[in-house]
């Protein structure tokens, strides 16, 4: 159970690193076509897709680093 529920989480982190990185690549080369184009609107959603990223690279590390200690068979 403790290795189904580790790989369920890394699974989740891994979308939404690529989800977040899909959005920036969306806004940097079509920034005309994503929704209402107003700047303020435009700067948000990058901006959140950023946080996204860095939170899944968190998470992934923290996977990494406490995979032995908390999900390891005892």
């Amino acid at each position: 159970m403790k290795e189904q529920l580790y790989k369920l989480l890394k699974t989740k982190a891994l979308s939404e690193k690529e989800e977040a990185k899909t959005t920036l690549t969306l806004m940097g080369d079509y920034p005309a076509g994503i929704g209402d184009h107003s700047t303020d609107d435009f700067y948000n959603n990058v901006e959140e897709a950023l946080k996204k990223l860095v939170d899944a690279d968190d998470k992934l590390s923290a996977l990494e680093k406490y995979k032995t200690e908390l999900f390891s068979a005892r």
